[in-house]
């Protein structure tokens, strides 16, 4: 099983890319296979360089093979305008529309208020729905106030209690 760990986050350190990584250790804990991590605040350099996928270079093509070929995928942005980052747009925008038909995508993002928490239903899954994906019902989102220091607190999954670091 290939897992894909993707980050929109352009700058760091980054809560989004923090909270991504969690999220994909949990999930490999749980299923066997393979996590690659992309964070856009590498990548996107790289793919901005093209407007259209037959534009990449080798190293942009493989960045959409990582996305095309991931059994599941782990897709977190910090909001932006009320939305997801434009990295993560381009990304998508590079995409084949057909490749992601029936690929399980756990959405994940990080806000400034609670109610920027809507971004995930209203930005992020309709995106997917676009692909064919299939978004699982529960998403992950995160106030500042839920990262020391740009790390996720931790959480005790048998308590519900908060460990402190």
């Amino acid at each position: 099983m290939n897992i894909l760990a993707l980050s929109g986050n352009v700058k760091r350190p980054s809560r989004t890319a923090s909270l991504v990584k969690m999220a994909a250790d949990r999930l490999r804990q749980r299923v066997s296979g393979h996590v690659q991590s992309i964070e856009l605040v590498v990548a996107a350099p790289v793919l901005f360089g093209a407007l259209r996928a037959d534009q990449l270079d080798t190293e942009g093509k493989a960045i959409i093979a990582a996305v095309q070929g991931a059994d599941i995928i782990i897709a977190g942005s910090p909001v932006y305008r009320a939305s997801y980052s434009g990295a993560l747009k381009h990304l998508f925008d590079l995409v084949d529309y057909r490749a992601l038909t029936g690929k399980c995508v756990v959405l994940a993002a990080t806000g400034g208020t609670p109610l920027h928490g809507l971004m995930l239903e209203h930005q992020l899954r309709p995106l997917f729905g676009f692909f064919n994906a299939m978004t699982v019902p529960t998403a992950i989102y995160a106030l500042e106030a839920d990262f020391t220091a740009h790390e996720p607190l931790q959480y005790d999954d048998r308590s519900r209690e908060l460990k402190r670091s």
